[in-house]
């Protein structure tokens, strides 16, 4: 592992030297310092021209430029951005960090959703839910990333923010939304004639019952959750959890992770009183670690002869109840929220990652990053949603049509596992060349999506440092993307040996 893992990092410091080689010299080509000056009319132009090009070295060959940046480069100094006037490891701190809020959530979200949709179609294949899910997925494919973004703006934003004056709905939108989700979850589930019926009937319930739920108790302008919620829903997600990972016949993961909704139900008065304290994301860190330490005892204490399979089960509901408590205390600032000058009743925001002049704590904070993050992070979804689907659609299609398949049916083992333990994990195989490019390829910044919505991040930094011919943050960008992708190839190999027993990274 350590001579593979070495390797790898050798061959990519050599990838990488001779990759900055070549971009310095197609970026100093392409980038026109005087063309401002090019057009102006002042009578000392000459003189300008030659002052800069003095401050830009450009006398000098671009190979010996190239030397004295990559020897400051190494040594910890970045450089200036000389239009700007800004260091830039200062300007790629801000912008790594809005790209990274907009990333990872649009990352985890998208390959959840996607690949869940991708395995049940598959698992469906032929069925009407198949196809719609292939016409989908198509459609949002090929779908131009601006237009998404633009009808998102029109109708997530001004429209949502126009409903929240007056937060109803007709009972025909109610009936509407019903028949929607019944339709898709009858699909999806399928079965007799009895077991579509039964399901159709159970989601326009539900999907009914919640939108009138928040219609008359007036959740639009007082969001929360609370314990009741949090309870029902913690509950439902610990049995769905427990279905996934091991199966509802064994009792004790079962066990273990109702046990941590119980844990998280009682400490969510107790948490009140810590919330109200100075908070930072250092604290949020540190309680998502004993979140998940907590979940990992309690599964062990549960016992049994799988110890390992309780603690996951236990340890990603605790992570779920968590959250849920998080967040609950996050829209528990929505009327302070919505009351502020700035805001102005207007919540979604349509640019910027944050609204200025807002103030407020630590959760008012977050939850005007959310509002910044929402459309954004969506218009990212939908198009990697699209891609998800149809990977992981084709590779269970083919993993389930194996040999090994077959034999493991054959051999009496459940349903469940058989999807699972067998088709599920190898189906993941394909997906781990796939995802890791996917999230240094948005760590290099969502350039379309930034832009629509005017977000700092890395991808507006390096077209705005190229617009202005500062080739020290377009460098400093170019290293970080060639870098992260260089790692991307390594953890997908690491990955493949984590899935499958039989590829060996030292071979």
């Amino acid at each position: 592992m350590f001579s593979f893992i070495s390797r790898r990092l050798l061959a990519g410091l050599g990838t990488l030297l001779v990759s900055t080689f070549a971009m310095y010299l197609l970026v100093s080509a392409s980038i026109r310092p005087f063309e401002d000056l090019e057009q102006s009319t002042n009578p000392n132009k000459l003189e300008q021209i030659a002052q800069r090009r003095e401050l830009l070295d450009l006398d000098t060959p671009a190979v010996i430029r190239y030397f004295k940046w990559l020897g400051d480069f190494v040594t910890g100094d970045l450089g200036v951005g000389w239009r700007s006037g800004q260091p830039v490891s200062n300007m790629l701190q801000g912008a790594v960090i809005s790209t990274i809020q907009l990333v990872a959530a649009a990352t985890v979200i998208a390959i959840l959703f996607g690949v869940m949709v991708g395995i049940v179609s598959a698992l469906r294949q032929y069925s009407t839910f198949d196809y719609l899910t292939i016409f989908v997925s198509f459609v949002l494919y090929s779908l131009p990333a601006f237009w998404v973004a633009v009808l998102l703006k029109q109708w997530g934003a001004i429209g949502f923010n126009d409903f929240l004056k007056d937060p109803s709905n007709s009972p025909l939108v109610i009936v509407v939304a019903g028949l929607v989700i019944g339709l898709l979850c009858m699909l999806a589930v399928g079965g007799t004639v009895k077991r579509r019926a039964t399901t159709f009937a159970i989601a326009f319930a539900a999907t009914a019952g919640a939108i009138l739920y928040l219609q008359l108790s007036n959740w639009w302008l007082d969001p929360n959750l609370g314990p009741v919620i949090i309870l029902v829903t913690g509950t439902a997600l610990a049995f769905a959890i427990t279905a996934l990972t091991s199966g509802l016949k064994n009792r004790r993961a079962l066990g273990a992770s109702l046990t941590t909704v119980v844990i998280g139900l009682a400490l969510y008065y107790p948490l009140q009183s810590l919330f109200r304290m100075p908070f930072s994301w250092m604290y949020v860190l540190g309680l998502a670690l004993v979140t998940v330490a907590v979940g990992i005892a309690v599964g062990y204490l549960w016992g049994g002869p799988d110890k390992g399979i309780s603690a996951r089960a236990a340890s990603l509901t605790a992570v779920v109840v968590a959250g849920m408590i998080f967040i609950d205390k996050v829209m528990s600032l929505w009327p302070q929220y919505m009351g502020a000058p700035a805001i102005n009743g207007r919540p979604i925001a349509t640019i910027g990652s944050s609204t200025p002049n807002l103030g407020g704590n630590f959760w008012v904070q977050t939850l005007d990053t959310y509002t910044h993050l929402l459309l954004p992070t969506l218009a990212l979804v939908l198009i990697q949603f699209a891609g998800y689907t149809r990977y992981s659609r084709s590779s269970m299609l083919e993993v389930m049509n194996q040999d090994y398949i077959r034999t493991a049916r054959a051999k009496g083992l459940p349903e469940r596992e058989v999807i699972m333990r067998h088709g599920f994990r190898n189906t993941l195989i394909p997906l781990a060349t796939i995802v890791p490019i996917d999230v240094i390829t948005l760590l290099g910044g969502a350039i379309i999506t930034e832009q629509v919505f005017a977000r700092p991040g890395m991808g507006t930094l390096f077209i705005r440092s190229l617009r202005g011919a500062e080739i020290e943050p377009v460098m400093a960008y170019l290293v970080i993307v060639a870098a992260l992708a260089i790692l991307a190839n390594i953890v997908a190999d690491l990955i493949y040996a984590a899935l499958d027993p039989r590829i060996r990274v030292n071979a």
